[in-house]
């Protein structure tokens, strides 16, 4: 049975160079094919007495000519997966999501050649993040700052976010999976609301007490037992599980600092909201993060 590729999308910007390296390295620890994609994006309709705007041949695309150039100097004959060069014609926000469909990993740059400066994640990116059937793994560009809220021992380490009340096993699979592949630790942040807001009545008078080193305690307790299968499976991989009060996108963003790979999941389709969506943490996590964020589609099928 042949090996998915690590797929990533290029258009010659900074931006996804960066990707092209990120997916380079990843198919190298996977040993698995790698697949760059260029989507051109001409526009269809011009004014009249305007120029047509011709397609460059697939075979003769400049972007994947820079790009095959990159490959081929990244590594000495024979030391490097085998590559594929691609080039579509068409609406990245929808070409993109449907190159996941054969794909172990869809790796995108934070912004393509199109992008606002201003903008921090480009809406290829997200949408592709949310769409996708695979992982899609975002690029940031360097020298991102964030608040140094969870200061860390040094060594490589895979960070993910663990819900303890909804965890997400494919999540927690793919962090495990990328530290075996990094030789790296799993950090594993299960944050939880502090302080405990009550609701009562007008005019009621019971204020019930909680206990953080409990509340704590119990979260950690959850969460060992949710990463019990995931130890089976990876005895080499250390794990450390870091319960913390706060909001769970802040703390994720926090231990993205010098993290080789942030990972979180994708919500789940509901019956009362049947579109795909990102959820408000994976959304923050994938806007400010220091460094590379995997996107996790849920467990199963969602159709």
């Amino acid at each position: 049975m042949s090996t998915l590729p690590v797929v990533v999308a290029v258009d010659g910007s900074e931006h996804s160079l960066r990707a092209l390296d990120w997916a380079l390295d990843a198919a190298r620890r996977r040993g698995a094919p790698l697949r760059v994609a260029h989507v051109r994006h001409h526009v269809a309709w011009t004014p009249p007495g305007a120029p047509v705007v011709v397609p460059p041949p697939a075979d003769d695309d400049p972007v994947l000519a820079d790009a095959r150039a990159r490959v081929e100097a990244a590594g000495t004959a024979g030391a490097g997966p085998s590559a594929q060069y691609l080039g579509l014609d068409g609406a990245p926000g929808a070409l993109l999501p449907e190159l996941g469909a054969e794909a172990q990993l869809l790796v995108l740059g934070s912004r393509g050649r199109g992008g606002f400066a201003g903008l921090l994640l480009g809406s290829n990116g997200m949408t592709a993040a949310r769409d996708a059937e695979c992982p899609v793994v975002i690029v940031p560009p360097p020298g991102r700052e964030v608040d140094d809220l969870l200061p860390s021992e040094p060594g490589a380490r895979v960070v993910v976010g663990l819900k303890a009340d909804a965890p997400d096993d494919a999540t927690l699979a793919l962090a495990f999976a990328e530290a075996a592949l990094r030789e790296a630790r799993v950090q594993v942040i299960a944050a939880y609301p502090w302080p405990i807001q009550t609701w009562v009545a007008p005019g009621d008078l019971v204020h019930p007490v909680y206990d953080q080193d409990a509340v704590e305690h119990e979260t950690r307790t959850l969460a060992d037992g949710f990463l019990t299968a995931h130890r089976t499976r990876h005895p080499e991989v250390p794990v450390e599980v870091r319960p913390a009060p706060g909001d769970a996108a802040g703390l994720l963003v926090a231990a993205s600092k010098d993290a080789g790979l942030v990972v979180v999941g994708r919500h789940r389709r509901r019956l009362l909201a049947p579109a795909r969506m990102l959820g408000s943490v994976t959304h923050a996590v994938l806007l400010h993060a220091a460094g590379p964020v995997a996107v996790v589609p849920p467990a199963g099928a969602e159709e």
